[in-house]
């Protein structure tokens, strides 16, 4: 084979190699952007409680997954920077109102939004929580499914092993979650406030 043969080769093969890596990478962003794919990053450690009178979602999963920290947060406590926390993710959800507070030491970051006749809606939400209460309604449910297998959410399961549940339909009424995270393909917050206050939700 001639130098000129064995450069065009080379070349060539660098071009394919890095138009697919392109459309790799473009895919990438544009299933994340869509809410496909979840968007991975490190969570701060910090709690935040979030709370509705009722929500209203179709399409419903949950399993288990570990959180992490940045390393060397100083919200690891005794943690190691991990927390073990239930995913929740709903495809379209709508909440007759919501609040969500953090406590700063002394102070509540709390944001407020939506009501019964203006509803909070989300695409592709994935709530991640280490406890939830309320009053809870499921349509036809599946529980002890294997995480991995889960599809009533587009992209949304988890690891083989990991005991996971879904349903087409959810309603939770009196819903009072302990969050660490919080995702959605797109989040519709009428009426939003936020404000330092002395007291959270």
């Amino acid at each position: 084979m001639s130098p000129t043969r064995l450069g065009r080769t080379r070349w060539r093969r660098f071009t394919a190699m890095l138009l697919g890596g392109l459309v790799a990478t473009t895919g990438l962003i544009l299933l994340t952007g869509t809410g496909v794919l979840a968007a991975s990053f490190s969570i701060s450690g910090m709690p935040f409680t979030v709370t509705s009178p009722r929500l209203h979602g179709t399409g419903f999963a949950q399993y288990a997954e570990l959180d992490q920290m940045v390393p060397g947060s100083p919200n690891e406590g005794d943690t190691g920077g991990q927390v073990v926390v239930i995913v929740s993710a709903i495809n379209d959800a709508q909440l007759d109102g919501l609040c969500q507070s953090i406590a700063l030491g002394g102070i509540n970051l709390k944001i407020t939004a939506g009501s019964a006749s203006n509803k909070v809606t989300a695409d592709t939400l994935v709530v991640d929580s280490d406890l939830i209460t309320g009053n809870a309604d499921f349509n036809n449910i599946e529980i002890g499914r294997d995480a991995s297998t889960l599809d009533a959410v587009p992209g949304k399961k988890g690891a083989i092993g990991v005991f996971g549940q879904q349903a087409d339909e959810v309603t939770i009424t009196n819903l009072k979650q302990n969050n660490y995270a919080t995702t959605a393909a797109t989040f519709h917050l009428p009426n939003l406030r936020m404000a330092f206050t002395s007291d959270g939700c």
